[in-house]
């Protein structure tokens, strides 16, 4: 990756693009696509568009070296949650994911890291022994748990979830018929407060520095890892979404967890 790396970000003002942007802009030439813009930027690297006019994007790809797709509808930044509407999803994480994707193939970019998620495998929760370990209540913690891998069956409980698994497929689409890389971050429990909740978060926290150091991993990692799959996810002692897969490929090295 080149010294001066110019990193374009969408979604900025998100809650994990809030979480990640100090990291980012220590370290890359950022810019920004939103609908609203961003506020702290030059104006030459804030650009207004629409994520699902696949148009208004363009401007925005010039130059750039690498993308971070954060935008999209249904996650803790949006105002109805995972039960966003499917016709906002549909423009969002589908039209919109798509429209990235080619608008970087186009531009010759290098690599699109696009943001999924935990929802991609909530289904799991629902089954023991991972209800106990997301449980609010004081159950009996299990003795022992199969860890749930990026590459495990995906069992997405919510429409939310079914749009991110669209994310990562359209993105092996690409890797595989373009020079693109395209490499999916699955965001577990990052809130708007740097801490693990109760519940599922004491499983499947990830902490503001740890998903820093794995997103910048993303983008710094060799050209020839044209695709994969990592679960960003601190060590936390309840941990069964697997961060084995990051920190073998990646060398990250978490350095928070619930205990």
């Amino acid at each position: 990756m080149p010294d001066n790396l110019k990193l374009l970000v969408t979604g900025l003002n998100g809650i994990v693009g809030k979480a990640l942007r100090p990291a980012l802009e220590q370290r890359y030439e950022i810019s920004a696509l939103s609908r609203s813009g961003v506020d702290g930027l030059p104006d030459e690297r804030v650009f207004k568009a629409n994520i699902s006019d696949i148009d208004s994007l363009r401007p925005a790809f010039e130059g750039v070296d690498v993308v971070l797709n954060l935008a999209a509808d249904g996650g803790m930044s949006s105002e109805a949650g995972m039960n966003a509407g499917w016709d906002s999803m549909l423009q969002n994480n589908i039209i919109g994911a798509y429209n990235v994707l080619e608008v970087a193939k186009q531009a010759g970019v290098s690599r699109v890291i696009l943001a999924s998620s935990g929802a991609t495998s909530n289904g799991y929760e629902l089954e023991e022994p991972y209800k106990s370990l997301v449980s609010t209540e004081d159950v009996p913690e299990p003795k022992s748990w199969d860890m749930v891998g990026e590459y495990s069956e995906p069992k997405p409980v919510s429409l939310y979830g079914v749009t991110k698994l669209f994310g990562e497929d359209i993105g092996r689409y690409y890797a595989a018929t373009s020079d693109l890389s395209v490499i999916n971050l699955r965001i577990s429990s990052c809130g708007p407060i740097d801490e693990a909740g109760p519940g599922r978060a004491q499983a499947n926290w990830s902490s503001y520095r740890d998903l820093q150091q794995l997103t910048i991993k993303c983008i710094e990692a060799p050209a020839d890892l044209k695709f994969d799959i990592f679960w960003a996810t601190s060590d936390n002692r309840k941990l069964f979404r697997d961060n084995s897969h990051a920190k073998e490929v990646l060398g990250y090295a978490p350095q928070d967890g619930v205990k």
